[in-house]
């Protein structure tokens, strides 16, 4: 208990760290994860084809993978600098891993939400002359969206506890701080731990709880 009351700001600032990622990551994986649904259901075969096999090697490629390639294939080997810092440039370098990751699991949930939507709706809405990007934008995206919202909060879930992994490109969030604390206070491992565990509690919990609010409140009847 000494380590967490002594180490306190250290720990705050690694969560926030956390936080930071998890929010930015979330933004970014949103954009680009309805960018690919949009593709995977394009008329087009070849923006299809592409879509699928970026979802199939991204969800079938360990995160660490992932993130050592934006780390030691981007940031050291290519030379990628998205800032003079280097700490930030390690941040942004995590952001990317994490989001071509975890876009992909949002397309798929997407795409499962596209297939709720009845056929019909799509098919009306090309009658009334709206081409492909407006009908899947005002027509079938929007309710893709509402019968998601849960699958949604759980993904946003798994890319909180999977910044931790974010330590093997040198971004100093909870995990790192956790580990450098077992290592100074050996004698407080089991009270350092259960301190962390609360405090992923603590962000993952409220996130379970809104996001299941919001599911039942958004539910679509049929």
């Amino acid at each position: 208990m000494d380590a967490l009351l002594t180490e306190g700001g250290t720990i705050l600032a690694a969560f926030w760290m956390t936080v930071r990622l998890t929010a930015v990551s979330a933004l970014g994986s949103l954009v680009l994860g309805t960018l690919l649904t949009a593709m995977r259901v394009a008329p087009l075969g070849s923006l299809r084809a592409t879509a699928t096999a970026y979802v199939t090697v991204a969800r079938n490629t360990p995160l660490t993978l992932v993130l050592l390639f934006t780390g030691l294939g981007l940031g050291a080997n290519l030379g990628l600098e998205l800032s003079d810092d280097i700490a930030t440039n390690n941040f942004w370098l995590a952001v990317i891993g994490l989001t071509a990751y975890t876009s992909a699991f949002v397309c798929e949930a997407l795409r499962s939400g596209l297939n709720t939507v009845p056929v019909g709706q799509a098919e009306a809405a090309r009658s009334l002359g709206l081409g492909f990007v407006r009908t899947l934008a005002l027509i079938t995206l929007p309710q893709a969206f509402r019968a998601v919202v849960a699958p949604l909060g759980s993904i946003l879930i798994a890319l909180t506890k999977n910044t931790t992994i974010a330590l093997v490109v040198g971004v100093a969030e909870a995990s790192v701080r956790m580990r450098e604390l077992v290592e100074t206070y050996g004698d407080q491992v089991i009270e350092i731990f259960l301190g962390f565990a609360a405090g992923f509690v603590l962000l993952c919990l409220p996130m379970g709880l809104a996001f299941g609010w919001l599911s039942k409140r958004l539910a679509v009847t049929r």
